[in-house]
């Protein structure tokens, strides 16, 4: 799996799990929602700016994404 796709998959599920629409999350972390969707879709890579961001609205720390993705990474592997 690529790490972007791995990234996707790890913001939608914690996107899901704080209750926020794609949209919401957008707005909250200053980016567009079909950023957001790509980004979800793995169709784009995220710049540090966009993980820190991002973290700030989920309520997580940056490197709690990376690993995250690094471990669903690891499970397709």
């Amino acid at each position: 799996m690529r790490p972007e796709e791995a990234f996707g998959r790890v913001l939608c599920e914690l996107r899901g799990k704080k209750g926020l629409s794609q949209e919401k999350l957008a707005l909250e972390a200053n980016l567009d929602r079909t950023f957001i969707s790509l980004l979800e879709r793995g169709l784009r890579q995220p710049s540090l700016k966009t993980i820190l961001e991002l973290s700030k609205v989920l309520g997580v720390k940056a490197a709690y994404l990376i690993e995250l993705a690094e471990a669903e990474m690891t499970k397709e592997a």
